[in-house]
């Protein structure tokens, strides 16, 4: 019979102890530590921790150690696994397809419950994988309206995030706010420069040696949620927009993948404006 791997989330003010406080309970309740990370952001006297152990489940084991941690402590317990998806898209298909290969082909701890795009273009290869395409045209309607309509398809599906791949639309706050902290972007530069279109033109006319993707949380400022995972590719003075644009998508799937396989595996702590990610 397999033993049930757990994955635990604290975080709370810092103080002395906390890391023998917190496997102090886990060994009293004969769990057995794969692997510890912890982290103190120093400005803020913070502390996280991500630990990962196998056991049966306990009944009382976040009461047990939240009643040994500060009063404020954030405790959660989850499980190793995959987690559920739906991806917004518009015309581009590299960042849909790196994540429709890895999903199936486990590469990436996730399940795609459907791909909802206001074209058409990416049906084709959507229903290759036999998912569900949700077509929901933005022309003739206003955008609330667009997102009113988005959001009762998507809301049909139980899930754990949306993921822009590429989804070449801003969400307006109340869309935004329906789904705090579960909204993932990839975005074609290094924020925070570049922010909103044709960064590979601005990256051009700038005359950079290095253009690069972000993936990030999205939040109601454009452009500037937290950050969770970046790269980048050289190019030159003689590289045209085209080229960098093509070197960018190249770098813009990988990252979002990478983004994706950090916080599907609870490997991102959300502090402020920013993160913390234990690779």
């Amino acid at each position: 019979m397999n033993v049930p791997t757990h994955i635990l989330l604290i975080e709370c003010p810092d103080e002395t102890g906390l890391v023998h406080k917190i496997t102090g309970v886990l060994y009293r309740n004969s769990y057995n530590v794969l692997s510890n990370q912890e982290f103190v952001d120093e400005d803020r006297k913070h502390f996280f921790m991500r630990t990962e152990f196998v056991g049966e489940p306990h009944p009382h084991l976040v009461a047990e150690l939240q009643a040994v941690l500060p009063a404020s402590a954030s405790v959660r317990l989850t499980h190793t696994g995959k987690r559920t998806l739906v991806v917004m898209v518009t015309k581009e298909h590299h960042c849909l397809a790196e994540l429709l290969i890895r999903s199936a082909y486990n590469e990436l701890p996730a399940k795609i419950a459907a791909v909802v795009a206001n074209h058409e273009v990416l049906r084709p290869l959507v229903e290759k994988f036999d998912l569900p395409f949700h077509y929901i045209s933005h022309e003739s309607i206003s955008r609330e309206e667009h997102e009113a309509a988005v959001m009762q398809v998507i809301n049909r599906y139980t899930f754990d995030y949306i993921v822009l791949a590429k989804y070449m639309r801003v969400l307006l706050p109340p869309f935004v706010a329906a789904y705090r902290h579960r909204i993932i972007n990839i975005h074609h530069s290094l924020l925070p420069a570049f922010i909103g279109a044709s960064p590979y033109k601005q990256a051009f006319e700038r005359g950079v040696k290095i253009i690069g993707a972000t993936s990030h949380f999205v939040t109601e400022e454009l452009d500037k949620g937290p950050i969770i995972a970046q790269s980048v590719v050289p190019t030159t003075h003689a590289s045209s927009p085209a080229e960098m644009a093509q070197a960018g998508r190249d770098v813009e799937k990988l990252v979002l993948a990478t983004a994706l396989k950090l916080v599907l595996e609870e490997r991102v702590f959300l502090s402020g404006n920013k993160t913390i990610v234990f690779e």
